[in-house]
């Protein structure tokens, strides 16, 4: 199969409705509240932006690369933010630097929309 049909069904999958998951399941992902240290654009790629993250004291401090450089071209309006995080997802390596999470966005119609959590939302809240 070539590229573009392997990303279109990719693409496919991460929009489509996914099936139904038992509350042990859901129990299993832990979403916390970040707050962005550094945010820079990942060398010789177009898509990648690092994020150092302050995840609290659970996870310390994190780094976790983002697909998001097309839609925000200056990274550093993330920097001394808060967002949502993934936290426990399996560490991959991505343009040779491990990502240790996932930063949390919804789809939007031009671009995707971040989600910022009030200055007053303390680092390393848990999401129910």
């Amino acid at each position: 199969m070539g590229k573009i049909f392997l990303e279109y069904i990719y693409f496919n999958y991460l929009i489509m409705k996914k099936e139904n998951i038992v509350i042990d399941d859901f129990m299993k992902i832990d979403i916390r509240v970040g707050l962005v240290v550094e945010a820079t654009p990942v060398p010789d790629s177009k898509k990648l932006i690092k994020l150092v993250v302050n995840l609290g004291e659970d996870y310390g401090i994190v780094t976790i690369l983002t697909g998001l450089l097309a839609h925000f071209p200056e990274p550093t309006v993330f920097s001394g933010k808060k967002y949502l995080f993934l936290a426990n997802l399996a560490s991959r390596k991505m343009a040779g630097i491990d990502s240790q999470g996932m930063f949390l966005a919804a789809d939007g119609a031009d671009k995707p929309n971040v989600i910022e959590m009030p200055e007053d939302t303390p680092i390393g809240a848990f999401v129910h």
